[in-house]
């Protein structure tokens, strides 16, 4: 075993921090109560309509469906060699991990790990999440144009976010489109292209002192693309298909939440929904703790005519998005941890006894 691979199996603990856990769950509760303080009204409930409840099953539903075709993404993409039970576990650790750490870090590093505690080595494991997080890009760079055409149409980032909101949006489109057309380009088409920007980068003062450790990580991203340019257009479409249809599930679900507590236009709500999962990539906090909820209100609020309802929509929404994946995700990320202490201790006894039949 390589000493990159024995590190990353070294300490599940590595990968997230409780201090984060604390900070993304403390920030999302206390933006739910400044949202829900500044919109509620005394007697708001007795407007609820229980028809439109059941709504909130549907949500729960589309957030497993969500999941399920994560979990099949993964699966497909090891071609098949990881079982369904592993595929799970894997999505449940990446989400969790993704929801306690800040955004730009994400949980692809959790669920790498996670892969190799499936039976993979470091190699696969890193070129299965190369390969997901491209289809993420992928969508991304499809969902730009859908958000600047309708943008002729319909209002997809509120007039209430001033010049800022729009200037701050379009920033983001340009730099989804680039990163997304970059990295498309360099794993599907030339690999080599990746390691001359990044080393052009690392001549960059502040990023100098990085250049040994990147260097390395790079060097076998490249290696790894040349291995994913080998698949046949086929695998790259259904793969999308499955990232797709998850992305979709993750869209729907705001409206849904929305649709639950009372009328709205359905498709503007859509494409703010769209328009603010983008958004959500660049908060800065762990999980964008804070930020989403905030901007879950900026984005969906204006379309809903009972403002006391804003905090109620808020707080359904990140339960069944947020809290739920939180609790499966930990017990998922535990499991790993357990593992992982089970193979240490068992890799000490065989060790031990090598040792005990050594001749003295």
């Amino acid at each position: 075993m390589s000493n990159k691979e024995e590190h990353i199996q070294e300490d599940p603990n590595r990968y997230f921090s409780k201090k984060y856990l604390f900070i993304s769950i403390g920030l999302s509760v206390a933006t739910m109560a400044f949202v829900i303080w500044l919109t509620y009204t005394p007697g708001v409930l007795t407007h609820l309509k229980a028809k439109r409840l059941p709504g909130l099953i549907i949500a729960i539903v589309v957030s497993f469906m969500r999941l399920g075709f994560s979990a099949a993404k993964i699966r497909y993409l090891s071609e098949k060699a990881l079982d369904w039970m592993g595929s799970f576990r894997v999505m449940l650790s990446w989400d969790f991990t993704s929801s306690i750490t800040p955004s730009i870090v994400g949980g692809a590093p959790m669920a790498t790990y996670a892969m190799t505690k499936e039976g993979f080595n470091f190699g696969q494991s890193t070129a299965i999440m190369l390969y997901s997080l491209l289809l993420d890009q992928l969508w991304f760079a499809m969902a730009v144009p859908i958000l600047l055409i309708s943008g002729i149409f319909f209002e997809v980032v509120p007039n209430n976010t001033g010049f800022v909101g729009h200037a701050s949006m379009m920033l983001l489109y340009v730099g989804l489109l680039s990163y997304a057309g970059l990295m498309a380009y360099g794993v599907l088409k030339n690999p080599n292209a990746i390691r001359k920007v990044v080393h052009w980068l690392l001549k960059l003062p502040f990023l100098r002192r990085w250049k040994d450790t990147v260097a390395g990580e790079v060097d076998n991203l490249v290696e790894y693309a040349h291995e994913l340019r080998k698949k046949p257009k086929s695998f790259l479409l259904k793969a999308f298909f499955l990232s797709t249809m998850s992305w979709l599930c993750r869209i729907a679900l705001p409206t849904i939440v929305v649709l639950s507590l009372l009328p709205a236009d359905v498709i503007l709500s859509v494409l703010r929904s769209l328009a603010m999962n983008l958004a959500f990539l660049i908060m800065p906090t762990p999980g964008g703790s804070g930020g989403v909820e905030g901007l879950f209100a900026i984005f969906q609020g204006p379309l809903m005519d009972r403002k006391a309802f804003i905090g109620l929509a808020v707080f359904a929404w990140r339960v069944i998005s947020y809290y739920i994946s939180i609790g499966l995700g930990m017990m998922a990320t535990t499991w790993y941890i357990n593992r992982s202490m089970v193979d240490t201790l068992s890799d000490e006894a065989a060790k031990e006894k090598i040792e005990s039949d050594l001749p003295s």
